[in-house]
């Protein structure tokens, strides 16, 4: 049975940019429903790097993934959005017009939301990790090979093996190594994409002896039973190694995939959807796009960067939600109002 909802703006991704959305939003007295995929709220800071430290959310010197989420799960409260998670937007259809918008918003879960507007911050659409060319893998997956770390407790102690050269598989080696028995970092080439500091820093740790380093690829894998006993690799020198290991993590970047939303009529541009940086509007009027999700000249894939441009949208979104009101802008610390909104005494 068809369940229909109505509200005033639906929510695509439950990431950290679309919650705080909803702070935005509901700011201004908007109210929103917020749908996602996963069985949580956190996008890829849940799914990918719930532990992992994140350093350039303004305000904390240090935040975790998880840490990041809880927080604005507690800051949007106050504003009673409602969640959907676990389905997936399989269906959009305008049917208003460009002057007053209004969508029907349908999910897979037989879910018709009625809406003024829909933001979407669904991240690069659904992801999943590139996984490398190696014969059997699957039959390891989730049980001693790993393409996220969602409780490092869990990897104390263990033989473990990181593969890439990027920002993750040099982030986690930096975070695993104090936990692990022994941390190899394997890359093909001796050569990195990381971040200068993260290099170094592994480079002194290889360096005191504290954790190795192996030029060459992995070719084949050894265990039983889904544990993990040994990876077989073919060096640079084109010599063979066989590294004893418990757990072995490949971080080769994610295959992005923009399912429903390739379908929605809106213009794309190499999956991603451009918008006017004035409001972070689609060519879709009443269709927003914040978060990895957008394109525009200039634009830079960070979090915080995704908070302004909810911030921006949510201006916009309020002339179609409400027409007739005139919006003024108020900072939060000189409103008595959004104070009480808040919870502010």
């Amino acid at each position: 049975m068809t369940e229909t909802i109505k509200t005033d703006v639906v929510i695509v991704g439950a990431g950290p940019v679309g919650l705080f959305a909803v702070f935005e939003l509901g700011l201004l007295d908007i109210k929103a429903q917020v749908i996602d995929i996963l069985d949580r709220p956190g996008g890829q800071c849940a799914e990918l790097y719930p532990e992992k430290p994140i350093y350039d959310i303004p305000g904390f010197p240090v935040v975790t993934g998880q840490g990041l989420v809880d927080n604005l799960m507690e800051q949007i409260a106050p504003f009673g959005a409602q969640f959907h998670y676990g389905e997936m937007v399989d269906a959009l259809k305008a049917t208003g017009t460009a002057e007053a918008p209004s969508f029907e918003v349908r999910t897979d879960n037989d879910k018709v939301f009625e809406c003024k507007a829909v933001l979407i911050a669904a991240g690069g659409g659904s992801f999943q990790p590139k996984k490398p060319p190696i014969a059997g893998i699957d039959d390891f997956e989730g049980k001693s090979v790993f393409y996220s770390v969602r409780q490092m407790e869990t990897m104390r102690g263990k033989r473990i093996v990181i593969v890439g050269g990027g920002d993750s598989a040099l982030d986690w080696t930096l975070n695993l190594q104090p936990l692990a028995e022994r941390l190899t970092l394997v890359h093909r080439r001796d050569d990195f994409r990381a971040a200068p500091h993260s290099v170094n820093a592994m480079r002194e740790l290889v360096e005191a002896g504290k954790m190795d380093l192996l030029i060459g690829q992995v070719m084949e894998l050894e265990g039983d039973n889904g544990q993990l006993s040994a990876a077989k690799l073919r060096l640079a020198d084109k010599s063979e190694h066989e590294l004893a290991c418990d757990v072995m993590m490949p971080f080769f970047g994610l295959t992005m995939k923009l399912g429903p939303i390739a379908d929605w009529g809106l213009n794309l541009d190499e999956n991603l959807l451009p918008v006017d940086t004035e409001k972070f509007e689609t060519n879709v009027p009443g269709i927003f796009a914040i978060g990895d999700i957008n394109t525009y000249p200039g634009k830079l894939k960070l979090i915080l960067s995704g908070f302004h441009e909810g911030a921006l949208a949510a201006q916009k979104v309020h002339g179609y939600v409400y027409p007739d009101k005139k919006l003024t802008f108020q900072y939060t610390t000189s409103s008595s109002n959004l104070q009480k909104k808040l919870g502010v005494k």
